[in-house]
């Protein structure tokens, strides 16, 4: 896994995306459009987004992140990226490896279709906050390689995926590169350095929040302090202080909800107890835990501190997932993915599952991007008058959460900060 600090007001908050719709994009890529003949079908869905599937996503985001943290490097994982990545490999696996899949998720894969259908056209956009969210699904042309229609419907009726097939030659690599370049203005240049000859198939997800802080900091309001390693260095940083009215704590940690315009979304931080490291208390965690405390919030003023930062994280997942009980879908001999189709070279199984963060937050608010890209191959309580304080000069973790569910659409670590 990578992480990188970065400076100034770089935005990668369209991170792979060069696998997605080409629509609107001034570069000119050669790649077969396999929509054609395929219309997506109006879903309906009742799925409760507060009830117990909630509880379910909840517990998903939670293992991802504890798997995902290694101390001391920053963290940042996006449960939903992964999640809409995964969903959409889902839909054509069968048998073990579709039960191991759900099992991992906690719900059946038609359950988590239904619940992430409803919950991705719930999340609200206004002129100030958005989060959007764009499926794809790239083919290798190739004459070995048949590709199922109820998989490709699926993906089209629940997560308007566009499809395309491409050759995966150094030509598909340009073509990736040179829109990623476009699409963010120069700053990324080159997104992939190679597409494995194994590789027949990409399933990607990309995810952009970007939203204004409901109070802007003021000029005053933003001072120099220190940011205080778990290892005792001390980093000199700028600090964001303010008053907010929403105060958490659990036991092992203390923390506010900052909300960004129009109370739709919120950051969430959360400080272990002197004495309490990161990793124990990350390691604490329940998704039914999390949801209690965002859910438990008091009415309390607090005296808040947020260091501006900055960061990239990325990290191949496939340990991971596996860790988690995901174990068959990785393995070329044992992965059952025939409800998605089938290849002439040998069973099809995933690669590899590549995810990526960056976010930045600053006096004004806050930008965070996602994606997930899933490679397959093919080869053989009651209030305190006393205003409380928190102020995140040590390591913490925090969320981006939309807060009709109290959902962590982002969920990270800080563990230093460079300026």
């Amino acid at each position: 896994m990578k992480t990188r600090m970065i400076a100034g007001g770089l935005s990668l908050a369209l991170i792979f995306s060069a696998m997605l719709s080409f629509s609107g994009c001034g570069v000119n890529v050669q790649a077969a459009d396999l929509m054609s003949g395929v219309k997506a079908n109006t879903v309906k869905t009742d799925a409760d987004l507060a009830g117990e599937d909630s509880n379910a996503i909840a517990d998903f985001a939670v293992k991802l992140f504890q798997n995902s943290v290694s101390v001391p490097e920053n963290t940042l994982v996006s449960p939903l990226s992964v999640l809409c990545a995964l969903a959409m490999t889902a839909n054509g696996a069968k048998g073990e490896t579709l039960a191991q899949m759900e099992n991992v998720f906690g719900l059946s894969v038609p359950e988590l279709n239904d619940y992430l259908h409803s919950y991705l056209k719930s999340l609200p956009t206004g002129d100030k906050y958005k989060v959007s969210v764009a499926d794809s699904i790239w083919f290798k042309d190739d004459e070995s390689l048949s590709v199922e229609k109820n998989f490709l419907q699926t993906n089209a009726d629940y997560y308007g995926a566009s499809i395309y097939k491409a050759p995966f030659d150094e030509g598909t690599l340009k073509d990736l590169n040179a829109w990623v370049s476009d699409s963010t203005d120069g700053m990324i240049e080159n997104i992939l350095d190679k597409i494995p000859e194994v590789a027949v198939m990409y399933l990607v997800n990309a995810l952009a929040f970007d939203a204004e802080w409901e109070h802007i900091y003021k000029e005053s309001q933003v001072r120099d302090g220190t940011f205080t390693t778990e290892a005792g260095d001390v980093r000199n940083v700028e600090m964001m202080y303010g008053t907010e009215d929403r105060y958490l704590e659990d036991g092992s940690a203390t923390g506010f909800i900052k909300y960004y315009a129009d109370r739709k979304y919120a950051f969430a931080a959360l400080l272990p107890n002197e004495g309490v490291s990161v990793a124990d208390y990350v390691a604490s965690l329940t998704g039914e835990g999390l949801m209690g405390t965002l859910d438990n919030a008091q009415d309390v003023e607090v005296k808040t501190a947020i260091p501006k930062f900055e960061f990239e994280y990325s990290v191949e997942m496939s340990d991971i997932l596996q860790s988690m009980g995901m174990a068959d879908a990785f393995d070329v001999g044992a992965a059952d993915f025939t409800g998605l189709g089938r290849s002439a070279d040998g069973n099809i199984f995933i690669s590899r599952v590549l995810h990526k963060t960056y976010i930045a937050v600053d006096e004004k608010g806050t930008k965070a991007g996602a994606a997930t890209a899933v490679a397959m191959g093919a080869g053989a309580a009651a209030p305190v008058e006393e205003p409380k304080t928190v102020y995140l000069d040590r390591p913490f973790v925090y969320m981006l959460i939309d807060c009709e569910t109290h959902l962590p659409i982002f969920i990270g670590a800080t563990m230093d900060i460079s300026r």
